[in-house]
């Protein structure tokens, strides 16, 4: 499947908009195809504002957002791809989401089929070498 990621923020900005607050995105600067200006870079983050009276040309799509900003009174295109955003969020009162980290291509997948043919021996040590897995944890925001 595709990531929701996109799905969730443009949710989350429409929703921050609706409210009368100001949507951010903080983001991982040092995510391969972040074009940002690298004096607003911070502890490899940068936190970008994209209500749309800070943006112009403001751009959601599945694969980055991107807008045109004034840093320092100069004009900058900013480009995000979405692996690359860690959190949206509202200004005023911080109501908003984390994001998990995106899996990279090549990762290996968190947890493997078992196999018709496992021994309960090799399962038993499965399962051992692994810790338990954690419920979900669902937090309701008012």
């Amino acid at each position: 499947m595709s990531s929701n990621r996109p799905y969730m923020l443009r949710a989350l900005v429409e929703w921050i908009n609706d409210n009368g607050l100001t949507p951010h995105l903080q983001v991982d600067a040092r995510a391969p195809g972040v074009r940002v200006p690298a004096f607003a870079v911070r502890d490899d983050k940068v936190t970008l504002n994209i209500a749309l009276r800070a943006v112009a040309h403001l751009q959601m799509d599945n694969d980055a957002v991107s807008f045109q900003a004034r840093f320092g009174g100069v004009s900058h295109s900013v480009y995000v791809p979405m692996a690359a955003i860690e959190a949206v969020y509202a200004r005023e009162n911080g109501q908003g989401m984390v994001f998990p980290p995106e899996p990279q291509a090549g990762d290996a997948p968190t947890a493997a089929p078992a196999t018709a043919g496992a021994t309960a021996t090799s399962q038993a040590e499965g399962a051992a070498a692994t810790p338990p897995k954690k419920p979900p944890h669902l937090r309701v925001i008012k």
